[in-house]
């Protein structure tokens, strides 16, 4: 079969002032089935649209703090390092895969990105904002091969579907995580303290997020694996979506 072309935004160094990509991601996407593209980070809406149009699926890497002004609070002394313009030309992206009816999965950053776009708030700082009674690590030490806590899968959505558990392990580094849910997304997996880990959009055939690194994971944990193989096998519907579309215009 035709393997399906996947956009991976890429991440942004910004002392060197150059964009970088950890191989993980693109390894987990090829050893699923598809092939990884990372694309150019660019503020022009035409070309946003042609990468929207082009791609067959689209996966929305970890990195830098989501921007609190994209959901209407002030920057924080705890919230960390920004890029202003991943913030801009995700938030474009994003808002166009959904409009094309495309697959796009998002991994930590990517979670909250998609939720503060979609009218949720996020904690700019766990330690010092959410306050649970049961403790958990969320900023583990390497190796991020390591699995360090638990989460409960949801019932009924697309997490539940493919990974068929009501419980995985997993690793996890982040200080940011959902505050308020976005009101077009449903919580599919939540952790020990009860911060919300995973979101599907309703509605949609693949809009998934998870605020773990399943890239890291990908070789040791085998729903890691049945993550982005579900991903990729997605993306190719989509490609085959497209060739229809083309061969009857």
């Amino acid at each position: 079969m035709n393997k399906p072309m996947i956009g991976v935004t890429p991440l942004y160094d910004t002392d060197k002032k150059s964009y970088w990509m950890l191989p993980d991601y693109m390894k987990a996407i090829e050893a699923s089935g598809g092939i990884p593209v990372m694309l150019p980070l660019t503020a022009d809406e035409d070309t946003i649209t042609t990468l929207a149009t082009t791609f067959d699926g689209f996966l929305f890497t970890g990195g830098q703090d989501v921007n609190p002004e994209l959901y209407g609070e002030q920057m924080q002394s705890v919230c960390g390092e920004l890029c202003i313009e991943r913030d801009r030309m995700e938030a474009v992206l994003f808002e166009k895969v959904i409009a094309l009816g495309k697959p796009a999965f998002g991994i930590c950053r990517g979670l909250q990105l998609f939720n503060a776009i979609l009218g949720g708030t996020l904690y700019q700082d766990i330690p010092t904002a959410f306050d649970a009674e049961q403790k958990i690590t969320h900023q583990q030490k390497p190796p991020y091969t390591n699995l360090v806590h638990s989460v409960h899968i949801e019932k009924h959505n697309l997490l539940h579907d493919i990974l068929k558990t009501d419980q995985i392990r997993v690793n996890s580094y982040h200080h940011q995580g959902i505050k308020t849910l976005s009101d077009q997304l449903v919580a599919a997996a939540i952790a020990e303290d009860g911060l919300i880990e995973s979101v599907v959009m309703p509605g949609c055939s693949f809009v998934l997020a998870v605020q773990w690194h399943r890239e890291y994971s990908y070789a040791v944990d085998e729903y890691s694996r049945h993550l982005f193989r579900a991903f990729v096998h997605a993306c190719h519907i989509s490609s085959l979506n497209k060739a229809e579309s083309s061969a009857s215009a």
